[in-house]
């Protein structure tokens, strides 16, 4: 079994800038710099057989290049219990296309729809026992965040190992964009 989801692998120049924003909220347990990411659709546990056939079907899959904005932070949690840190993607359409086309490969070999509705995100910190004045202070003081535009030249089938010390990730194969 191999656990795996589709994202879009941010430059080395944006998760530099991103890295400098960590920091300030006791609790958080920091996303390291090189596994920031923009998920695309989170799969899960799947056997070999299935990751070929998922492969397969986002290896046909055909858009354009588009640019892409980071910008604005958030939480993920209710007021009193935020779970995660995220910084926000501007809207853009281009994007949505990508992540509808991913959704629908995934739905026609047979995987679940996802349930929730998309949020396009890169997850900073998770939380367990940050303290809600800390997180309100870090939404504050980065509000403003908007990072330059960057290009989307290519999406990822990335696989996840979990470790005691946090996730490793590993692309798996690329899908460029025309």
């Amino acid at each position: 079994m191999i656990r795996l989801f589709v994202g879009i692998v941010l430059p080395p120049e944006l998760r530099l800038r991103l890295s400098l924003l960590r920091g300030g909220v006791p609790g958080a347990k920091w996303v390291d710099p090189g596994n920031f990411h923009l998920t695309l659709r989170f799969i899960g546990e799947v056997d070999e057989g299935v990751a070929s056939d998922i492969d397969a079907a986002l290896a046909q899959i055909r858009a354009s290049r588009f640019e892409l904005t980071l910008s604005g932070v958030g939480h993920f949690g209710n007021g009193e219990m935020p779970r995660a840190l995220w910084i926000g993607v501007e809207k853009n359409a281009a994007l949505t296309q990508v992540h509808d086309k991913v959704e629908n490969a995934l739905m026609r070999l047979g995987l679940s729809p996802e349930a929730r509705r998309y949020t396009p995100h890169v997850t900073l910190a998770r939380l367990k026992q940050a303290t809600v004045p800390r997180v309100q202070q870090f939404l504050s003081e980065h509000a403003l965040f908007r990072a330059a535009p960057f290009t989307v030249e290519r999406f990822s089938l990335i696989a996840s190992y979990l470790t005691k010390s946090g996730s490793i990730y590993e692309e798996q194969a690329d899908y460029p964009l025309l």
